[in-house]
C-alpha cells in the first residue's frame, strides 16, 4: 500500500473502491448512520434485502475479486453475527469485520474467515481512549489482523470518534498526533462521517483531504458517497491515501447514484494503471 508512488511505473497508487456489508437484525441493510439510536422508532432505514443472504454479497465480491471490503453487525441482534458468520465463510480472507469486536470474540471470526477484525467501542473508557486496551488488542488478534475504526462526527473544533452506535461523541480528535500514536499498533483505518452516512448528499471532502494528509497506513471513508464521480473527488482530496466505500448509492442495495459493476471497473482500470497517473514531482 505504501509508497504511494511506484518506482517502477511512476504512478501514485489510485483510491479504490472498497464494498460493504451492513447487517441489522440479521438482514443485509443501508441506514442513516445517525440514527442508530437503539430504540427503534429513530432509525431510518435506506434498504434492507430480505431475499439476498449476506453470503450472496460475500460471493459476489469474491467473485469480482474486490478485496478489504467490511461486515458491519450494527447491534447485538445475535442474528446479526450468524449473518457476519456466513459472510466470512463465503470469502475466506476476504473480508474484515466489525461490531462489538472485542479481545473474547475475536478469534472467533478470524477463526470464521475475516481477514482483519475492526473494533471502535471496545477502544473507549468513557469518552477517554484507552491505549492500554488497543495494546490488549493487538497482543490478542496481532497488529496485522487489527482494523482501528475511528468514525466520527463534526463539531465546531474539528472531527471528533464517536462509540455507541454513533451516539456518543468521544474527546479523542481526529488530528495528525492522534493517528500517529495509533499507525503502530493496527494494520488499517476505518472512518465513517457519521453525519453524512447514509444519505447520499456527498462525501466529507475536508474529512478526506485531512486524512490523505495524515495517514501512512491503509484507510478507508465512508459516509455520503453519491456517484462514481466520488472514487475521483476522494482520489484527488486525498491523493491516492484513501480509499472509499459507497453504500446506500450503489444499485445492489437498492440505490440510484452508482452501478455497482461500474465501481468493479473502475477498480480494474486503477489496477492496471489507467485511472491515477499523476507522476511524483521531481526536485
Amino acid at each position: 500500500f505504501f509508497g504511494f508512488f511506484s518506482l517502477s511505473s511512476m504512478k501514485r497508487r489510485c483510491t479504490l473502491f472498497r464494498p460493504c456489508i451492513d447487517i441489522y437484525a440479521g438482514k443485509v441493510s443501508q441506514i442513516v448512520g445517525g440514527t442508530l439510536t437503539g430504540l427503534e422508532g429513530d432509525l431510518k432505514t435506506n434498504f434492507q434485502d430480505a431475499e439476498k443472504d449476506s453470503s450472496w454479497f460475500a460471493e459476489l465480491y469474491k467473485r469480482d475479486g474486490l478485496t478489504g471490503g467490511h461486515v458491519i453487525m450494527l447491534g447485538p441482534n445475535p442474528d446479526n453475527k450468524s449473518a457476519a458468520l456466513r459472510a466470512l465463510g463465503a470469502y475466506p480472507n476476504g473480508l474484515q469485520v466489525g461490531g462489538g469486536i472485542t479481545p473474547d470474540n475475536a478469534r472467533v471470526f478470524l477463526e470464521a474467515g475475516a481477514s482483519h477484525v475492526i473494533v471502535t467501542s471496545f477502544l473507549f473508557s468513557g469518552d477517554k481512549f484507552d491505549m492500554d486496551k488497543l495494546s490488549g488488542m493487538r497482543d490478542t488478534v496481532g497488529k496485522d489482523k487489527l482494523v482501528v475504526d475511528l468514525s466520527c462526527r463534526r463539531k465546531e473544533s474539528g472531527w471528533f470518534v464517536a462509540t455507541n452506535r454513533w451516539q456518543t461523541v468521544t474527546s479523542f480528535a481526529i488530528t495528525e498526533a492522534n493517528l500517529a500514536s495509533l499507525e503502530n499498533h493496527c494494520a488499517e483505518f476505518l472512518i465513517h462521517a457519521a453525519d453524512v452516512e447514509g444519505l447520499c448528499k456527498g462525501i466529507d471532502g475536508e474529512l478526506v483531504k485531512l486524512l490523505g494528509s495524515c495517514v501512512t497506513i491503509p484507510t478507508t471513508y465512508a459516509g455520503g458517497a453519491r456517484s462514481l464521480e466520488d472514487l475521483q473527488l476522494v482520489d484527488g482530496l486525498s491523493e491516492g491515501k484513501v480509499d472509499l466505500t459507497i453504500g446506500s448509492a450503489l444499485d445492489i442495495f437498492g440505490g440510484t447514484g452508482v452501478r455497482y459493476e461500474q465501481c468493479v471497473a473502475y477498480n480494474r482500470e486503477a489496477a492496471a494503471g489507467r485511472r491515477c497517473d499523476v507522476a511524483p514531482e521531481t526536485h
